[in-house]
């Protein structure tokens, strides 16, 4: 069966389920009731004038009903049950049944239910009140019927056939609402529970007090019942009331997180019900929307200006999005919506679009207009997670990541996700690898330095080394250097990552030295390093611990760093300079570094991506901006290396445009410290001439 025949197919074969579920619970009502009600004609002219107020209370009192908003339609508060349980108490099934049926006809008339629908509650009340009669027979029960004074035995009896009523009325809704509407047996059931139990339970108990006491009394007692059912309607009512407020942002009026997560929770149970039947695969998005410079609003204009473009802003979303789409307000500027039915993520990103068109015309407040802008992040069900806390996460990471990218629209990507569950098992790994009591045990792995030579072109002679991490993960093996930086630079696992770096260098470097081995070990560190001056009492305190002259120490910053906080950066590195420590500006050309940072810097080498020199060879554009760089740096007086070298034509290109320093593989891949002391015993210079 393809797609477009599952898609008709299931909706019919549910349809099916439910009609046939009705007419079942019909047949079955018409079966329990068939002998009280024909006796019905000789029972009524015999019955008193309570019957007669009760059943006129009963279907007066349903005339309007209270239906509680945000529930689903069945939880609705029905003042006649208390009088017809009552009437069944003390006149039988057939008399209860008469006067319920009214009161339904009643309410659905008011409430536009269909005919069918009419006949279903119908059925529903007489099985209920049929189970309630069985109960009362089964435990002799007659003393509300005969008007003698009930004793505890009776209010047991009349307690338990309450129970039964109520087992019998909810669980028919609650299987006719999962036919009808699909979803999960348990969230059907107990969406309401609380609320009908608590209401009807009321109504249903009550209805021993009234026939065992106004009724048996006088009938102009009866009436009072009215008063104690007004409390129950009010309790009712304040009760639904409070729970729809305790779901709505106060000032905005739109769902709250508490409602947006019982909405997703409910889609991900209906399109888990319809995956499981076979329906044709569906989707739904949850878009995280926050707007962008929001606080510049509120510091210069005040908090009553901020509130006022909150209301407009949720005005907007909500005239926007699609009838069954929610729209609430998480706190401050951010927003979500819920989008059901979707079927891939164009749709839903469709639907972003629409908003931040939406959005970008200019809010008038008090005859100034503001411009109004955003940026949204999208997760889908169930490819980015299949629960609200999930969903959540991996919107609120789209939506950084727009803002990272200065993009208005992102949907979510692992690969831009640093706090993966993988990721953050993996930065507790290194955590304990870097914990000086932890890292000799097994468990904690191994960190160690490799080093790749650097060599002068010119020259050919080796004149420094790259230090380069290399973490041996005891499960996973060695972890992509890559991947252990993402890991890294996000928490404050960086800065002890760095530490153990330096120190490593640096002691290394010693040994090098005391060996009669002169070489510069270049480093490299990240934002979070240089916004403190840390770094620097560090390196300070470990060249002179081991005797290091602090040229042969050099850090390597990249572009981003720079451009991230460049205040705090220079302020930094000034510091380093001043102790003789090298810098190097890491991957030039690939930022967006300018001039005046350039000039300002007190840099010694400029490294030239590997992106450029491995295209060099072959492609024009490369050759040309790898030149430029070259001769950009020598006007600054700045020392150049080609990162990347990868064959000879490369590296004669490069020394034909005047490269300094070259290192890669051309020469030698990284290695440990040990293996690279061969290797210079190994080591023979390329003839420059040849």
């Amino acid at each position: 069966m393809d797609a477009a025949a599952r898609r008709n197919t299931v909706p019919a074969e549910r349809a099916a389920s439910f009609f046939t579920f009705v007419a079942v619970v019909v047949a079955l009502a018409v079966l329990v009731c068939a002998v009280p009600i024909s006796r019905l004609p000789q029972e009524l002219p015999g019955l008193p004038a309570a019957f007669w107020v009760m059943a006129t209370l009963a279907v007066l009192c349903d005339y309007r009903p209270f239906a509680p908003p945000g529930r689903r339609q069945s939880s609705a508060v029905f003042p006649s049950i208390c009088f017809t349980f009552a009437i069944l108490l003390a006149w039988g099934l057939g008399p209860a049944v008469l006067v319920q049926a009214a009161a339904v006809v009643v309410s659905a008339t008011q409430l536009h239910h269909t005919t069918w629908r009419a006949i279903f509650n119908i059925a529903q009340y007489a099985l209920a009140l049929g189970a309630a009669e069985a109960v009362l027979v089964g435990l002799q029960e007659t003393a509300f019927a005969e008007g003698s004074g009930p004793v505890w035995i009776d209010v047991v009896a009349a307690t338990v056939a309450a129970v039964a009523w109520f087992v019998v009325k909810y669980g028919t809704v609650t299987v006719a609402v999962r036919l009808h509407s699909g979803g999960n047996w348990w969230n059907t059931f107990r969406q309401g529970i609380a609320f009908e139990s608590l209401s009807v339970g009321a109504l249903l108990l009550l209805a021993p007090v009234l026939v065992g006491g106004p009724a048996s009394r006088s009938v102009a007692l009866i009436p009072l019942m009215l008063v104690p059912l007004f409390a129950v309607y009010r309790m009712s009512r304040l009760s639904s009331e409070q729970e729809h407020l305790a779901r709505l942002d106060p000032l905005t009026g739109l769902a709250n997180r508490k409602a947006l997560l019982s909405e997703v929770q409910e889609q991900a149970t209906l399109h888990a019900a319809r995956a499981a039947a076979g329906a044709p695969d569906r989707h739904f998005a949850l878009l995280l929307l926050d707007l962008d410079r929001f606080k510049h609003v509120n510091d210069a204009l005040g908090h009553a200006v901020g509130d006022q473009l909150l209301i407009e802003v949720s005005g907007r979303l909500e005239r926007l999005v699609g009838r069954n789409d929610v729209v609430a307000r998480l706190g401050g500027d951010e927003f979500a919506i819920l989008t059901p039915r979707l079927t891939d993520a164009a749709e839903a990103r469709a639907l972003a679009d629409r908003i931040v068109a939406t959005l970008s015309e200019p809010v008038a407040l008090d005859g100034l207009p503001l411009d109004v802008a955003g940026s949204i992040g999208i997760a889908l069900y169930p490819e980015h997670g299949e629960d609200f806390a999930t969903l959540m996460r991996h919107a609120d990471v789209a939506m950084y990541d727009a803002k990272h990218r200065r993009d208005t629209v992102v949907v979510y990507a692992p690969e831009s996700d640093h706090n993966t569950p993988e990721r953050l098992s993996l930065l507790g790994d290194l955590r304990r690898a870097l914990d000086p009591d932890l890292a000799a045990t097994p468990a904690a792995g191994e960190i160690t330095m490799y080093y790749q030579p650097q060599i002068e072109i010119q020259t050919g002679a080796v004149v420094g080394v790259e230090a380069l991490l290399r973490w041996r993960h005891p499960k996973r093996g060695m972890v992509d250097p890559e991947e252990l930086i993402k890991v890294a630079e996000q928490s404050a696992v960086m800065r002890l990552l760095t530490r153990r770096v330096v120190d490593d260098v640096i002691e290394q470097l010693a040994k090098w030295q005391a060996a009669g081995v002169c070489l510069r070990a270049a480093v490299n560190v990240s934002i979070r390093d240089l916004h403190t001056l840390e770094i620097v009492d560090q390196i300070r305190d470990r060249l002179a611990r081991f005797a290091v002259p602090a040229d042969h120490l050099q850090l390597e910053i990249t572009e981003g760093a720079l451009m991230a906080d460049p205040r705090r950066v220079l302020a930094t590195i000034s510091e380093l300079a001043k102790l003789g420590v090298a810098i190097a500006l890491d991957d030039f050309g690939t930022g967006y570094s300018s001039m005046q940072h350039l000039r300002r810097l007190p840099l010694t080498e400029v490294k030239v991506d590997r992106s450029f020199v491995l295209g060099m060879a072959t492609d024009a554009d490369d050759h040309a901006i790898v030149r430029t760089v070259i001769d950009l740096a020598g006007a600054l007086g700045l020392r150049v290396v080609a990162e990347g070298v990868e064959d000879e034509r490369t590296w004669r290109l490069l020394r034909s445009v005047g490269c300094h320093v070259a290192q890669g593989w051309f020469y030698a891949r990284p290695m440990p410290a040990d293996e690279l002391a061969e290797w210079l015993g190994r080591y023979r210079p390329l003839n420059p001439g040849a």
